[in-house]
C-alpha cells in the first residue's frame, strides 16, 4: 500500500492525517483521494507533492508499494 500524508488545509479537508491506497501513478492516487475526499478538490489544484522526501510534480509518475506521499497544500500564502 502507498501511504498518503494530509498536512494543514488537506487534513481539514479530510479529518484524517494519513490514508492508505493502492500503488498507481501519482494523479491516479490523488484521483482516487478526491473520490474518497471530495472536499480535497477544492484543495489540490494549490497542492504540492513529496515522494518519499522529493518534490515531484509529474502525475504519471508510478507510485510503489511502501512509498510515502506528502499532500502539501499552500503554506502562509506561499507555494
Amino acid at each position: 500500500m502507498v501511504t498518503l500524508n494530509f498536512y494543514a488545509a488537506a487534513r481539514a479537508a479530510t479529518g484524517i492525517a494519513e490514508d492508505q491506497f493502492s500503488p498507481a501513478s501519482l494523479g491516479e492516487i490523488i484521483s482516487a483521494a478526491t473520490i474518497k475526499y471530495p472536499q480535497l478538490a477544492a484543495i489540490l489544484p494549490g497542492c504540492s507533492y513529496l515522494i518519499n522526501g522529493s518534490a515531484s510534480s509529474q502525475l504519471e509518475k508510478e507510485i510503489a508499494s511502501g512509498d510515502v506521499v506528502d499532500v502539501l497544500p499552500r503554506f502562509a500564502g506561499g507555494a
